[in-house]
């Protein structure tokens, strides 16, 4: 009876629980993906923000939007893929499946933190970004941002899920997520803006980074619900479940 005991696997819940506080200790003590997710979109902030003539052209919604799309972006093109890559490669989830733990459990748990680190930069661009340029959010702003964020998260996260299920090294994720990070970069932040004419600018509205800005400028109360965020709604749920499904059907637990 003791063997048996001794032999049973943990329940879903207690193993979940493990690898959040597993996943959660090792994101903390990674100081890339530290500096991606919450340092680099407050710089952003203060920097696009800046200088008299620029914060004329771009609404204060606006760029705090995008500076929170961006560390979305950086988080889940960079820090999620590359953590699962390499994670990978060096044969973690090769002797996690020899384990009682269900393998679902650990691609969770990862989600989860992920997502927990998406809600926590947002809260922190928002409410320096309303001090920055002296606006005043209330309730329904701030839940209408956090849930955009989740819904930002889960459109990156999955794009990244996408790039780790396609590619079988770090090296080739790490070189797509570039080119993606570049490519969404011009097209959503820059197109978006409407700095390079409208129909570029209708355009950048379907990228992830232009419908997430959309929404965001309206969660902030910056604009009004329209056409627009209608768009960009419906982009990112596409995005999300499209790439979801990529990332998921096709990823490999192994290189091999």
């Amino acid at each position: 009876m003791t063997d048996i005991a001794l032999l049973k696997p943990p329940s879903v819940s207690v193993a979940l629980r493990s690898l959040l506080r597993a996943d959660a200790t090792v994101l903390l003590r990674n100081r890339q993906a530290l500096l991606l997710s919450i340092v680099l979109p407050v710089a952003i902030l203060f920097i696009t923000g800046s200088g008299g003539g620029r914060r004329q052209v771009l609404d204060p919604g606006y760029v705090i939007g995008l500076s929170i799309t961006y560390g979305l972006m950086a988080s889940g093109l960079f820090g999620y893929p590359m953590a699962v890559a390499r994670d990978r490669e060096s044969g973690v989830f090769q002797r996690m499946r020899v384990t009682p733990v269900p393998m679902w459990t650990v691609s969770v748990s990862r989600i989860a933190v992920q997502l927990v680190l998406s809600l926590v930069m947002s809260l922190v661009v928002l409410g320096l970004g309303g001090v920055r340029h002296h606006l005043t959010f209330g309730l329904v702003n701030w839940l209408l941002v956090l849930a955009v964020s989740l819904l930002g998260a889960a459109v990156f996260l999955a794009i990244g899920q996408a790039v780790v299920g396609l590619t079988t090294t770090s090296g080739q994720v790490n070189a797509f997520s570039r080119v993606l990070f570049a490519l969404l970069l011009v097209v959503g932040l820059i197109g978006s803006s409407g700095l390079l004419g409208d129909t570029f600018k209708t355009v950048a509205g379907w990228t992830p980074v232009g419908g997430l800005s959309y929404l965001f400028n309206a969660a902030m109360g910056g604009v009004g619900w329209g056409s627009d965020q209608v768009i960009g709604l419906v982009a990112s749920l596409v995005y999300a479940v499209v790439f979801g499904y990529i990332g998921v059907r096709w990823f490999r637990w192994t290189v091999r």
